[in-house]
Formats: C-alpha cells, sequence, structure tokens
C-alpha cells in the first residue's frame, strides 16, 4: 500500500492524544460547548496559574458535564533544590535553606533541621529553656499567621473578600512581631543548631502582650463573618468529604485529620521543646469536610494564644529572666549575645571590640566555627514537628563532616494534596476550589 493511501496516525492540530482540543479565546463560549457535547468527557487544566491553586500547582480534572470524573495532581513547577543545595553548607548555614521551603511557615522548618542535628549532636536535652520558651512562642505565632492566610484565601476563593482583608490585617500583627524580634518577616533563620540566633530585644513581652489582647476580638470577627454565612456554608458543609479511614489511608495529618475526629497532635502524642509544660487542648470535629477544617483552623489558632501568654509568663519570669538562649558549649553554639549598631544594622563597635578583645584564641575559633562550621558525629536522626499543615518531619544523615551528607523532609503539604483525587472525583468542578483550600497546601514544601 503506498505511504498516501495509509491511514494518517498523526494528530491534526486541533487533535490531541486524549481527544480533540478545543481553544477558548473569549466571547466563543456556546460555540466552544457545542462542539464539546458530541464528546463524552471534557480534560481541562486547572493552573499552575491559577489563583485557587495556592502556588504553581496544577490540576488535570476530567469532566462529565461539571461533574468532576478524575482528578490529577501535577507538581514541580516550584523545585528550588534546597535539598540538595543543603549538602554543599555548614549545618548552620542550613538553617537559613529549611526556612524557605514552607513559606508560610519558616519557624517550623528551621526547628524540625534542628531537633534533628541537635539529636546527631547528642545535645537535645542541653538546650537552654529560655531558647526553648522563646521556640514555642515563636512557633505558635506563626502557626496564627500561617492559619490566618488559610483563612483569608478560604474566603476569597469563595467569593467573600471581606475575610481576606481581615485575615491579612491580622497576619501583618504576627509578621511586625518578627520582624521586631528576629529582624525579618518571613525567612527568618531564627532557630539554630543550639537555640535561637539571639535573644528577645527589649520590648518583646509588651509587643506580644498586646497581641495577646487585640488577637481573640479579631478572630471572633472573622468568625461573625464566616460561621454562619449562608452561601459559605453552601460551599464548605458536606464538601470535599474525607473520613478517618481515608485520611489514615493517605497518611494525612494535621487540621485534615482532626477534622475527621482523630486527637493527633505532636505537641501532645510526641512532644517537643517543652510542650508537656503548657495547657492546651486539640481541638477536633466529625464532619470531614471543608466546614470542620475551617473549624478545626479557628479553634487552633485560639489553642495557640494560651500557648503563647504561657510562654511570655515564663519567659519574663525571674526563672528564665537573663538566662541563655543558646547552648554554653562554644565548639557548637554561635554567638547569639548580639547588639546591634546605631544603624540598626549589623554589631554594634562595642559589640566587636568585646569579641576580639577576649583573646586571640577565642577569636581564631570564632572565626572557625563561622567559616568551616562545627563537626556532627555520623549517623542519621528523625525529628518532626506539628506545623500548621499537619507532621513536618526531617530525616538528617551525617557522615561525619561539617555538612550534611543527605538532609529530607517529609513536608506535610507533600502527603496531604494525595487527598485532592479523593476529595474531588465525583463532586461539581467549582467544589474543587473548597476541597483544595481546606488542604492548604503551600508548593514551596511541596516542591523544596
Amino acid at each position: 500500500m503506498s505511504p498516501t493511501a495509509q491511514e494518517d496516525v498523526y494528530a491534526t492540530p486541533g487533535e490531541a492524544t486524549e481527544g480533540k482540543v478545543f481553544t477558548v479565546t473569549g466571547n466563543d463560549w456556546d460555540e466552544v460547548v457545542d462542539a464539546a457535547a458530541q464528546h463524552e468527557h471534557l480534560v481541562i487544566n486547572m493552573g499552575p496559574q491559577h489563583p485557587s491553586t495556592h502556588g504553581v500547582l496544577r490540576l488535570v480534572l476530567t469532566l462529565d458535564g461539571e461533574t468532576v470524573v478524575e482528578a490529577r495532581t501535577v507538581i514541580g513547577y516550584l523545585h528550588t533544590g534546597i535539598e540538595k543545595n543543603m549538602e554543599y553548607r555548614t549545618w548552620t548555614q542550613g538553617t537559613t535553606f529549611v526556612t524557605r521551603m514552607d513559606y508560610l511557615a519558616p519557624l517550623f522548618n528551621e526547628a524540625a533541621y534542628c531537633f534533628a542535628v541537635e539529636k546527631l549532636l547528642g545535645i537535645a536535652d542541653r538546650i537552654p529553656e529560655r531558647a526553648q520558651a522563646i521556640r514555642v512562642m515563636m512557633m505558635e505565632l506563626n502557626r496564627i499567621s500561617s492559619h490566618l492566610v488559610a483563612i483569608a484565601t478560604y474566603g476569597m476563593e469563595l467569593g467573600a473578600t471581606t475575610p481576606m482583608l481581615f485575615g491579612f490585617r491580622e497576619r501583618e500583627m504576627v509578621l511586625d512581631l518578627f520582624e521586631y524580634i528576629t529582624g525579618l518577616r518571613m525567612n527568618m533563620a531564627y532557630v539554630r543548631p543550639g537555640g535561637v540566633a539571639q535573644d528577645l530585644p527589649v520590648g518583646t513581652v509588651d509587643k506580644v502582650g498586646e497581641l495577646l489582647k487585640a488577637m481573640p476580638k479579631r478572630l471572633k470577627e472573622m468568625r461573625k463573618l464566616l460561621d454562619e454565612n449562608p452561601v459559605y456554608l453552601r460551599r464548605t458543609k458536606d464538601v470535599a468529604y474525607l473520613d478517618l479511614t481515608g485520611c489514615m489511608a493517605l497518611g494525612i495529618t494535621g487540621p485534615m485529620l482532626r477534622a475527621a475526629g482523630l486527637r493527633w497532635d505532636l505537641r501532645k502524642s510526641q512532644p517537643y521543646s517543652g510542650y508537656e509544660k503548657y495547657e492546651f487542648d486539640v481541638p477536633v470535629e466529625t464532619t470531614c469536610d471543608v466546614y470542620g477544617r475551617y473549624i478545626v483552623r479557628m479553634a487552633e489558632m485560639d489553642e495557640s494564644l494560651k500557648i503563647i501568654e504561657q510562654c511570655l509568663d515564663r519567659i519574663a519570669g525571674s526563672e528564665l529572666k537573663g538566662k541563655p538562649v543558646m547552648i554554653q558549649d562554644k565548639k557548637i553554639g554561635w554567638p547569639s549575645q548580639l547588639s546591634l549598631g546605631h544603624d540598626g544594622l549589623g554589631n554594634s563597635p562595642d559589640h566587636i571590640a568585646h569579641i576580639m578583645g577576649t583573646s586571640m584564641e577565642a577569636l581564631i575559633h570564632h572565626f572557625k566555627l563561622v567559616t568551616e562550621g562545627f563537626r556532627v558525629p555520623p549517623g542519621q536522626a528523625y525529628s518532626a514537628v506539628e506545623s500548621p499543615r499537619g507532621e513536618l518531619g526531617a530525616h538528617v544523615v551525617s557522615d561525619g563532616g561539617t555538612r550534611p551528607y543527605r538532609v529530607h523532609f517529609r513536608d506535610p503539604s507533600f502527603t496531604n494534596l494525595q487527598a485532592v483525587p479523593a476529595t474531588c472525583e465525583g463532586g461539581m468542578i467549582a467544589d474543587v476550589v473548597s476541597a483544595v483550600a481546606s488542604i492548604d497546601p503551600v508548593m514551596g514544601g511541596v516542591d523544596r
């Protein structure tokens, strides 16, 4: 048979391997619908640039009318190579990398990594109590700021812009505190192996106290907007259902798991940083839907405020006042008694003179500690914290050198995204927005 008589096996410009391609240019929706009606299913891309995907997440949706028949997640658009880069940096420099993964929860990234490094060093029980209390306070402040973004985007993506404005307004209060304490609003690299970068500046107790007074009222205002809003209830109740059995099968943790009725929180079940000393509850719901996940997050912010208040009492109390915030082992602990210069940047001349005037040996050691870094005994360790999205774990491997041999993170956003097909398939395309919002993924943590 001549080539011209053979069947053409190649797709034309209007076809693809999965069927016919429809190009929508605007004002031609009727023509597109009429053409698509001749086909059983329609495959569309949601993202990777879409306001309801919480970053560069791509969803490939197969539709039968407006019903989602199949939902596939496509990731990797935000890959940064953070884990690989850490193999070429000292152990302390690794903190500046991990803080950029889940960019809404930087302090949790830092804490999980530093806890694992401290396990390898064998100093986990030697971290100063003041440093532990500061870590807890900062993480709970970070939990509030992260949940505020989740709730704000909940409202925005479902058509309510006022909750978004309220959420970001309240988040600014927390970010202002972060800037005052660490010098940065995000990606602070504040938690370091052995403690924290520096002690709380003068006035921190008063500023955190102001937040504790204002925030409960602000959170109540947000709940008034959403708790009984009929439109919000229609878009969230009995939507994206995933029960406890499904959560356990998929490895789901965090608010999604607690909204399915399981009171699992690493702060209670596997306490770290002295969480066993604080009184707080673990909110749960049994609705297994978007609304339940919203309620759990709102309640968690109330509990975080309780923990912060207890931290503040401990930090300001005589027991921890003036205590060190970095391990006193000079072979490990970076200098944490910093003193800002007149410009608010860098160390003051008096502080530099103090460091250089102590002894030549101390100065040389300081130089080597910063440039070369400390050595970590060979071995591997896993440490996990309860981040705003669930169990965030760091698996750290050392070959005995001044740099990590391997670092890998168990990021909850990556694991929780497995719930997209389970929560979306069989529902309406409009409910995909609600489902993804209730998962609250952060793509920086997914792709790393």
